[in-house]
């Protein structure tokens, strides 16, 4: 990537997009071009196609989706399949018939099937049914993946697909209604501990076992493999461990501060039982995660909580 070069980042103003333009920037990269949705409605063929006829980017992060939680996913089923399809399809298209150099498409650990063996390796991709919950999230982002393997397949294209796990950090979602567990809980947790309540309940029993990485890593590994990779199919962006539910809330309650009681509601769904990420393929590319669990924990809930009121 020349540091001159034009770089498209769609969703720059969620976690994951605005991890990604603070790691570019750290290396000297400048020459964004950004739209918020508001301006730019990525769901709409037209509006798409003129942005890109217009700014012809070198570069594009496609980090743009309608994301969610258990509740949101399972509540909005025709909302995230429909909006992230939409989505995907104008940008990747766009960005190939304006002669896009490379495009990296995020998509979610979500894409492999609820009971493929763990770790989750790559080729477990279409291996079995998903996890009902977040079907239709799912069902977009494994078209996104072969999406960019048909353009790359097809036309040359350099198009290739990431596949983060759970992520967590700056410019999270902390709405209880459709946040994930991670940002849902340091929020129950601290409106807790204001609200001198007595105890704190967690959805599920606790026991399903999540991987989680910080958000800036995730950019880091983002950009690592935007320099140096490509290749057909997802590659795995994750810390290769992982931790239940109740430990979390548990890590959780120690951070914040919050001395009352956990109570797990075993009648809310559990999701899928584990989600760990085999990423022995990009350690063996070189890269590593550098934040521990803990301390990103800390970082996070000082920025957004502590340091705001």
């Amino acid at each position: 990537m020349e540091k001159n070069a034009k770089i498209y980042i769609a969703g720059h103003r969620g976690m994951v997009g605005s991890a990604i333009k603070r790691r570019l920037e750290k290396d000297g990269f400048d020459n964004f071009v950004t739209r918020a949705s508001s301006d730019l409605d990525l769901r709409n063929q037209i509006a798409v196609a003129t942005f890109f006829e217009a700014e012809r980017p070198d570069y594009v992060f496609l980090a743009a989706a309608k994301v969610g939680g258990i509740l949101a996913n399972n509540t909005y089923r025709a909302e995230f399949l429909y909006d992230n399809l939409m989505i995907q399809n104008n940008v990747v298209h766009h960005a190939w018939k304006n002669g896009v150099k490379k495009l990296m498409f995020l998509g979610s650990s979500c894409i492999y099937p609820k009971l493929a063996p763990q770790p989750l390796k790559e080729e477990y991709l279409l291996a079995g049914p998903l996890e009902p919950t977040n079907e239709p999230y799912a069902i977009a982002k494994i078209a996104g993946i072969k999406l960019c393997d048909a353009y790359r397949s097809q036309y040359g294209a350099d198009f290739i697909s990431v596949m983060p796990t759970n992520l967590y950090g700056p410019n999270d979602n902390y709405d209880l209604q459709n946040s994930h567990v991670l940002p849902a809980l340091l929020r129950k947790f601290h409106d807790a501990k204001a609200n001198g309540d007595s105890e704190v309940i967690v959805w599920g029993s606790g026991t399903p076992l999540r991987e989680f990485l910080h958000a800036d890593d995730m950019a880091d590994a983002c950009v690592f493999l935007m320099k140096g990779y490509s290749e057909p199919g997802p590659i795995n962006i994750g810390v290769g461990h992982d931790i239940t539910i109740a430990d979390l809330a548990q890590l959780i309650q120690k951070i914040v501060g919050f001395e009352g009681q956990l109570v797990f509601d075993t009648t809310k769904p559990d999701g899928t039982p584990r989600k760990l990420m085999d990423v022995s393929k990009l350690h063996a590319l070189g890269w590593k995660e550098q934040i521990p669990l803990e301390e990103g924990i800390k970082k996070v809930y000082e920025e957004k909580f502590i340091k705001k009121g």
